[in-house]
């Protein structure tokens, strides 16, 4: 465990709310990561695995013509992710992250480009990362940012 998932759990049990991850690119990795803290399960409601572009629409309700003009790798998905399944999984909090990890570009995007996105009830909001390293390296990477974007928007943005 690292201190941006145990503060995350903490903060939100604190605050008497919830979360709910989309993830694409990261396969699971924020929900595991968020659930390795003990106590976890009164704060994650749940998750969504859309590694399939079409899942995508299906399942969150990501525009298709949006996945259709520009591919997965887009602020706006990922900020269609983060609303999606707050939605479905009726949490307070939507975190998504999509992007690709390589070991090639994906749809014209470079290997690397990650967008991580939150929603809550007052709106969304996303981040492009532009990561190094390996197909690892990178899921890594974007999992601990999406945590810290989640602990940054809860005005807890002294992560170490």
């Amino acid at each position: 465990m690292f201190p941006s998932e145990t503060q995350l759990v903490a903060h939100l049990t604190g605050l008497g709310q919830t979360i709910a991850v989309a993830e694409s690119l990261t396969a699971g990795m924020v929900a595991a990561t968020i659930a390795s803290v003990p106590g976890a399960s009164v704060v994650l409601r749940g998750g969504a695995v859309t590694y399939a572009t079409d899942t995508k629409t299906s399942l969150l309700g990501v525009d298709e013509e949006l996945l259709a003009r520009g591919g997965a790798v887009q602020a706006q998905v990922a900020e269609q992710m983060a609303s999606g399944v707050r939605t479905v999984f009726g949490a307070d909090y939507g975190l998504a992250t999509t992007g690709v990890a390589g070991p090639d570009p994906q749809d014209g995007v470079e290997v690397g480009v990650v967008f991580i996105a939150i929603a809550t009830a007052d709106g969304v909001m996303s981040d492009r990362l532009d990561l190094d390293g390996d197909r690892e390296r990178i899921r890594r990477s974007a999992t601990t940012a999406a945590l810290r974007l989640a602990l940054a928007h809860l005005g807890h943005g002294d992560v170490e």
